[in-house]
């Protein structure tokens, strides 16, 4: 039996390095992937000059998930289809009479589908309504979220873990990512445990773990959290010996208008506001009047942090931005990568008849892009006015971002923005390499196959190659 196993896997390596030489990968990439035990059939990859010869490809023409290169797609195409000065807008209105600084009516925000809107964003937005004179609201606070059409999102979804950050659903007045962060407090000569939440909740009541002395080892597992619209319940443990640590979680028992609503309640009484109302889905009416705004970041800084940092619940808003802006309808993911198809196949030329676009983010069991579509796309921004903005939003290879711990050190640390991609069964990267010679070479290689957590060493040597031999 282990004599069949070995001349099993002698032919595997055989029919791999010839299939794959035979398509035009380097040795050394090939040889990185036989070892890994990864197919030729699993494999992607372009790469060619700017405006010059191909240097490299295998299966080029078939869609591949491309994980979070994928984000590559919905950024580039927001540049140029929203603009590099687009930024997003936050509104509050009144709806009633304001006498003294008593407003008999309703406060309503309006949401914009900002994809970066913090809580320090919510306090400057309310600190201008105080500068109004407004202190008590008599009527509600209503959250106006229209310009997204509100769906029924799954957070388990995709991989059946909804506590996840990156498992936030999209919404046109998203806050904090709708991510709660807890910070735990162990104080040894009280033996207990505090427990600060951040941002911090009006009338949130938390129940500590119980402390210990045991080794901190997965203090995560065994703090045993519930969260949910009454409160956080840790009925685990924490061991004083991991002092003080943060847990950060999506509470998706929580409803968006519950978490806006208790963020909104703490800030409004610090600022010494009074909301007898309740907090409630609303629009804003005709004749309201705004009084105040919160005016976000310029579009290139929002993609900066969506491709350094893979920000997934970002990356959906933008798609969402997209389709919102161009149909001047009620934003769903349909219609953002409708919008995204038709830009690439009316105004880049780029056959999208291989583009399977789900959500834009690649956080999905059916986004689907060829490397060569992928490839295309990327030559066509670098030659793009928008390129130096586009550019300086993805990793720099061995520095930032994603690919900070990534051929650190190397000759071709600093000399590449890429872009990486990660799922269980998919590694991809995708972006820019200046070689040596000074040529500027575009680089895509997606990988779909149960080992393709062991490609990272095929994928770095691809890009040393790229940077030695272009």
């Amino acid at each position: 039996m282990r004599i069949l196993q070995s001349v099993f896997t002698v032919c595997f390596l055989f029919l791999f390095l010839v299939a794959a030489r035979a398509e035009g990968l380097p040795p050394q990439v090939v040889d990185a992937l036989s070892r890994a035990e990864i197919p030729p059939f699993a494999v992607g990859a372009y790469v060619q000059e700017i405006g010059g010869p191909v240097m490299a490809e295998m299966n080029q023409d078939i869609p591949l998930a491309p994980a979070s290169t994928m984000k590559l797609v919905t950024t580039s195409a927001a540049l140029e289809l929203l603009g590099p000065t687009y930024t997003w807008k936050t509104r509050a209105y009144v709806d009633g009479i304001q006498q003294g600084d008593v407003l008999r009516g309703n406060l309503v925000i309006k949401g914009s589908g900002d994809p970066a809107f913090m809580v320090e964003h919510l306090w400057q937005l309310l600190r201008r309504i105080r500068a109004r004179g407004i202190r008590e609201i008599k009527g509600d606070l209503v959250l106006d979220r229209s310009v997204f059409e509100q769906a029924v999102f799954d957070p388990a979804g995709f991989d059946g873990d909804p506590a996840k950050p990156y498992n936030v659903g999209a919404d046109a007045l998203l806050l904090n990512y709708k991510v709660l962060g807890f910070r735990f407090l162990p104080d040894a000569a009280e033996g207990r445990v505090t427990v600060a939440t951040d941002p911090p909740l009006a009338g949130y009541p938390i129940l500590a773990p119980s402390m210990t002395n045991d080794e901190c080892g997965d203090w995560r597992g065994r703090l045993q959290p519930v969260i949910d619209a009454s409160g956080a319940r840790f009925g685990g443990s924490y061991s004083a010996l991991c002092g003080e640590r943060t847990l950060y979680l999506h509470p998706y028992q929580i409803s968006q208008t519950q978490y806006f609503a208790m963020v909104f309640r703490q800030i409004w009484k610090e600022l010494g506001g009074c909301l007898k109302g309740e907090v409630v889905d609303g629009i804003v009416p005709p004749d309201a009047r705004m009084v105040a705004e919160w005016e976000s970041a310029p579009l290139p800084q929002v993609i900066r942090d969506i491709n350094k940092f893979s920000n997934n619940v970002m990356a959906r808003q933008l798609l969402l931005t997209i389709g919102a802006e161009a149909l001047q309808l009620p934003a769903t993911p349909d219609r953002g990568a409708a919008i995204v198809h038709m830009w690439l196949a009316n105004k880049k030329g780029i056959d999208t008849s291989r583009l399977v676009m789900d959500n834009g983010v690649g956080l999905s069991r059916v986004e689907r892009i060829p490397a060569l579509t992928m490839a295309r796309l990327l030559a066509n921004v670098y030659r793009s006015p928008l390129m130096p903005e586009f550019l300086s939003s993805m990793p720099l290879i061995g520095l930032d971002g994603t690919m900070r711990q990534r051929l650190r050190n190397q000759p071709v640390t600093g000399r590449g923005h890429i872009k990486t991609g990660m799922l269980n069964d998919a590694r991809a990267i995708a972006g820019y390499v200046l070689a040596a010679s000074g040529k500027s070479y575009v680089v895509v290689c997606m990988i779909n196959h149960a080992n393709a957590s062991r490609s990272q060493e095929a994928l770095d040597v691809l890009l040393q190659w790229i940077f030695e031999k272009g």
